[in-house]
Order: C-alpha cells, then structure tokens, then sequence
C-alpha cells in the first residue's frame, strides 16, 4: 500500500535552522517528508567556512550556488562556483566546498537518498532566528569523525 504525502510548502525562514560545523542549514526538505527519496537544505556558509574534506559511502550530493562565490573542490579539481552553477557529486568522490571569499554564501543541497541529515541533526547548535553562522565547539569538532563514520562519512582530516 502506498502513503499518500502531502506537499512540503516552506516560505523563506521557514524549515529547521540548525548550525553545522560553522555553517547555517536550512531544511527544505527531510527524508521523513519525501519516503527517503532525498533531502535538500539551504546553506548559509560565512567567510572562511565550509566541511572538511570528505567521503560520502551512501548518497550522491549536488549543489547550486544562490548567492556568492562557493570554491567547491572534486578530489584534485577546484571549481570557482558562482550564482547558477550546479555540481553533483557522486557517492565515493572526495570532495568538499569551502566560502574563500569575503562575503557569505548561499546554495541550495541536495542528498538522495536521504538519510545524512539525521547527521546533520545529530551534531547541530542552535542557531538565533536570523543567525548567519554558528562557530563549532571544540566538543562537536572532536566527536565529528565519529558521528560521521555511523552514516557512512569518511572524514578526511590533513595530517599533524
């Protein structure tokens, strides 16, 4: 028997606003609203911010840049992305994306299948209405390889 879902509508400022790493997610949508299918959040990444180097094991990610100027890195590849770029990335690529310029930025991801947001959910800090960055603890920074290894994210941190 399929389940019939309603339409997932969020005006802007709306969907859980969580602080990752840094960064600010906006959930647009969650695996629990579209049967697993996917995710997509809306990134806020200040100055300076951006994940790790990393591996996903389990989804393909995809990015469109809304605003600013993302570099977004494909194993050696460094790609300057500006508003209407789009990149996927398929699973097993490292990879990772990284605000070098003086303003925010501001895109749009997709994981499909869904599921890494629960990561997301699991490692955030709060984020103030209206907030534009959220700075990690020591603590989350930390346990981050961890908690992202239950999801199937290898963590590529450099070498002391």
């Amino acid at each position: 028997m399929t389940t019939i879902r309603q339409p997932i509508l969020r005006q802007t400022n709306e969907g859980r606003t969580i602080g990752v790493v840094g960064d600010v997610y906006r959930f647009l949508a969650t695996g629990d609203e579209t049967n697993g299918k996917y995710a997509m959040l809306e990134a806020l990444v200040p100055p300076g911010g951006g994940p790790p180097p990393h591996i996903h094991s389990r989804e393909e990610e995809s990015f469109c840049v809304l605003e600013g100027e993302l570099t977004i890195y494909l194993g050696e590849r460094r790609l300057a992305a500006r508003p209407g770029t789009f990149a996927n990335v398929p699973v097993g690529t490292l990879h990772y994306f990284r605000n070098e310029s003086d303003k925010p930025v501001r895109f749009l991801i997709t994981l499909a299948p869904a599921g890494l947001e629960n990561m997301f959910f699991e490692i955030a800090q709060p984020v103030e209405p209206g907030g534009t960055t959220a700075p990690p603890t020591p603590e989350i920074l930390a346990k981050l390889p961890t908690i992202a290894a239950k999801y199937g994210v290898e963590i590529k941190l450099p070498a002391h």
